[in-house]
C-alpha cells in the first residue's frame, strides 16, 4: 500500500468519525437513552446497527482496516449519516482505494502555473465581470483588472503568493471585505479538504494548508472538522472600500488539460445596485 493509500484511509476514518459526532443520536431515528451518554454523537455499534452492518465491520472501516467497501454499504452509512450530496462524493472517493496519482508508481508533482493564452483571451472576453483563473489549491494563476480590485491588497504580494485562500485568512483587509465571512472562511476550507483528497499528497495543497494551520488558528479548527464542499457556483457578500456593498454571484469553470486549473466569473443582474458596484471595479 502506497502512501497516498494509507492517507485515504486515515482520511477515512476520521471523516467517518466526524460525521457520527456531530449527528444526535434522536436525528437518527434512536429512541432517548437511559443514563448519561458519553459522547453526544452517535456511537460505531449505533451507526453499524442503523446501516445494516455488523459492529466489527465498521470498526474496521473507521480504523482503515476494511478495503473497498461496496456501494449499498455506503450508501447506508451515506444515509445513516445523514450526507450531503458532496459529502456522499467524499465518502466514495476515500473508500474507492484508487488514490489520484497519475499513474501507478508516480506521485502529484507541483501543479504548473501556466495559463493557456485561450483561457486567459476568455478573461478578456468575460469584461466587465470580474473574472481570474485559479489554481487546485486557489492560487491565482491571471485574472483581468477588474478580478485583480475585487480583491484588495492582493497584488502587493509577490505573483507566487497571490492565493484566495491565504487572501482570506491573512490579509487584513479580507475580514472587512466579506461580509459574511465566517461562511466565505468555511467554504474555503471545506473546498481545499475535498482536494487534498483529489490529489493526495499535492505539495501545493499540503504546503499551503500546513502555512495556514500555523498561521491562523481559525483555520486550523476548520480544518479539524473534515468538511467538504465542492465550490462551482455561490454568493458572496462584499464591502467594497471602492466599489461600496455588492452582492455577487460567482460560476466557476474546470479548464480542460489544466492540472485543477478553473476559470471563476463573477456577476450580478445588469441593472440592479449591485451591477453599478460591479462595474465601478472595472473603471
Amino acid at each position: 500500500m502506497d502512501d497516498a493509500q494509507v492517507r485515504n484511509r486515515t482520511e477515512l476514518g476520521n471523516f467517518l468519525r466526524s460525521r457520527r459526532d456531530r449527528l444526535a443520536p434522536h436525528e437518527a431515528g434512536l429512541p432517548p437513552a437511559a443514563g448519561r451518554r458519553r459522547t453526544a454523537g452517535l456511537r460505531r455499534e449505533e451507526v453499524a446497527i442503523l446501516a445494516g452492518v455488523s459492529p466489527e465491520y465498521y470498526r474496521r472501516l473507521e480504523q482503515g482496516k476494511q478495503q473497498r467497501p461496496g456501494p449499498a454499504v455506503l450508501e447506508a452509512i451515506a444515509r445513516v449519516l445523514r450526507l450531503t450530496d458532496d459529502e456522499r462524493r467524499h465518502l466514495a472517493e476515500l473508500s474507492s482505494g484508487r488514490a489520484s496519482v497519475p499513474s501507478a508508481g508516480t506521485r502529484w508533482s507541483r501543479a504548473s502555473r501556466t495559463v493557456r493564452d485561450e483561457v486567459r483571451r476568455m478573461l478578456d472576453l468575460t469584461h466587465p465581470h470580474p473574472a481570474c483563473v485559479l489554481s487546485r489549491s486557489s492560487d491565482v494563476l491571471a485574472a483581468n483588472p477588474a478580478a485583480s480590485r475585487l480583491f484588495p491588497g492582493i497584488e502587493e504580494w509577490p505573483e507566487e503568493q497571490r492565493n484566495t485562500a491565504r487572501y482570506a485568512f491573512v490579509h487584513p483587509t479580507a475580514r472587512k471585505l466579506y461580509v459574511h465571512w465566517d461562511d466565505v472562511a468555511h467554504g474555503i476550507v471545506a473546498h481545499l479538504r475535498a482536494a487534498a483528497v483529489v490529489y493526495p499528497g499535492a505539495p501545493d495543497i499540503r504546503e499551503l494548508v500546513e502555512e495556514l494551520t500555523d498561521r491562523c488558528d481559525e483555520f486550523a479548527a476548520l480544518w479539524q472538522r473534515h468538511d467538504v464542499r465542492a465550490r462551482t457556483n455561490g454568493r458572496k457578500v462584499y464591502q467594497h472600500p471602492t466599489a461600496g456593498r455588492m452582492t455577487l454571484t460567482y460560476e466557476a469553470f474546470d479548464v480542460a488539460r489544466s492540472d485543477g486549473q478553473r476559470l471563476v466569473v463573477y456577476q450580478a443582474p445588469p441593472g440592479t445596485a449591485d451591477h453599478e458596484a460591479l462595474l465601478r471595479l472595472s473603471v
